[in-house]
């Protein structure tokens, strides 16, 4: 059976030296084979102790049961922060928990409905544009890119990705994708905060640019909110909900912060997932078929009926399984722990992996198959409980995970209505992470006309 493509896993034991070389260039690559059917394995470095974990009892306590306990982890955030400052992805304790009580209510069921439209013309947008390409190759990554950078400013700003603004942040944040790794030097050796990064040049200046255009729409928003002129979208919601325990809000370069992260999780996440569903459904082209029969058996314009695309999410779970937009999470442990029986001292990163915990070779049936019928299995509904954290999980899972799945099946079905995508003519991607997992060299596939 045809396996969709994963890492060639590097060899055991590499030094130290060469394993910090891998994992800038590629976090994936990286790692040995072993860690697909290990419970736990130790990193060592000489200056603290890394934990990855496969274990759903850890996982759990990390996640679920003491998140408290385990706060995100320092060293990978100080990478990220020229772009997202303290925004609620970065922040723990009592600023966490103040920003999340200000942007949940945003994100309540009931709020999906109220930006399904804003998600479905996207979506058609998306589909007029891969319909243009009928009858020739493309790399699809900059297409779905677009797709999902659409969605976000539509739901967000109530404005389309070619208002002038959106299109620059759009280009500036392709410029920050691929030159951002997910570590710097702060990852590996205990710096202090004045010694520099690392950061490479062309990271920071497209930080500061992307947030110097989130700046303008901020403040465009405060003063059509001050004049009671804003639309009721997200970022309307979001900066007019005060805080319920102080009554404060949002002020505008908190707002950055927030807009930034949602960009990054709501638009290069959902990106990435996109470019590999439709990947997948060219390497598998009878799924493809039963999401094109499912898409033009309904009303894609009916939020209601998109409880009949189950075929169109299976699929998109299924993707979201082989190639999670995420790769990994890393929190630190604040006292000393005990997991399976070994002694974990503060101040120890503990990873969860949900690339490996995804393909784990003794929980999951056929890890590296593309089967979306698994999750009607009782091997498949057990790891989705226990092996499946595509959004994470616990107080700190995705706010917008319920918003990424709508955009998924809708953009999948729309644009797989009327069009095939095909195999493209060279080799099979190679999944490396930036950001989030991409392609190492894009995704090629011929658009055709049905």
């Amino acid at each position: 059976m045809i396996q969709p493509p994963k890492p060639k896993a590097r060899a055991d034991k590499v030094s130290l030296w060469q394993y910090m070389r891998l994992f800038r260039r590629d976090i994936l690559s990286a790692q040995p084979e072993r860690l697909y059917r290990a419970w736990m394995a130790e990193f060592r470095t000489p200056f603290f102790r890394s934990y990855m974990v496969n274990d759903a009892e850890v996982i759990r306590a990390v996640l679920k049961e003491r998140p408290q306990a385990f706060p995100k982890s320092g060293r990978v955030g100080s990478g990220l922060r020229p772009l997202l400052g303290n925004s609620v992805f970065l922040t723990n304790g009592a600023a966490w928990e103040r920003q999340r009580r200000i942007i949940d209510p945003a994100f309540e069921g009931g709020r999906l409905r109220e930006t399904f439209p804003s998600i479905c013309q996207a979506a058609q947008d998306a589909a007029a544009r891969f319909a243009g390409h009928a009858g020739r190759e493309i790399d699809i990554e900059p297409e779905t890119s677009h797709a999902a950078a659409d969605v976000i400013f539509r739901t967000l700003f109530s404005i389309p990705i070619d208002h002038a603004v959106a299109h620059d942040v759009f280009e500036a944040f392709q410029t920050y994708q691929r030159s951002q790794p997910i570590l710097n030097l702060a990852a590996f050796v205990p710096v202090p905060s004045w010694v520099p990064r690392g950061y490479r040049r062309e990271t920071r200046a497209s930080a500061r640019r992307i947030r110097r255009l989130i700046h303008q729409l901020t403040l465009n928003r405060q003063a059509e909110i001050d004049a009671g002129s804003a639309p009721q979208d997200l970022a309307t919601k979001i900066m007019t909900t005060p805080d319920p325990e102080t009554g404060q809000r949002f002020d505008v370069e908190e707002m950055v912060d927030q807009v930034a992260i949602f960009f990054l999780a709501g638009h290069e996440t959902s990106a990435s997932a996109l470019a590999w569903a439709l990947y997948l459904l060219a390497l598998f082209p009878d799924w493809q078929d039963r999401v094109t029969e499912e898409a033009q058996g309904a009303d894609l314009a009916d939020f209601s009926q998109m409880s009949k695309l189950k075929i169109t999410r299976d699929v998109f779970r299924e993707t979201l399984r082989l190639y999670p937009p995420v790769p990994m999470m890393v929190r630190e442990t604040t006292q000393a722990e005990t997991f399976r029986k070994r002694a974990i001292r503060p101040g120890a990163q503990v990873v969860i992996s949900q690339w490996h915990l995804h393909r784990q070779n003794r929980m999951w049936e056929r890890p590296d198959d593309f089967d979306p019928t698994r999750w009607e299995t009782e091997n498949g509904q057990a790891c989705a409980r226990d092996a499946y954290l595509p959004f994470s999980a616990g107080p700190r899972v995705c706010p917008g995970a319920g918003f990424a799945m709508i955009e998924g099946v809708m953009m999948l079905a729309s644009i797989l209505r009327d069009l095939r995508v095909e195999l493209g003519s060279g080799p099979p991607p190679v999944p490396v992470a930036h950001l989030t997992v991409r392609s190492q060299s894009g995704i090629a596939l011929r658009i055709v006309r049905r």
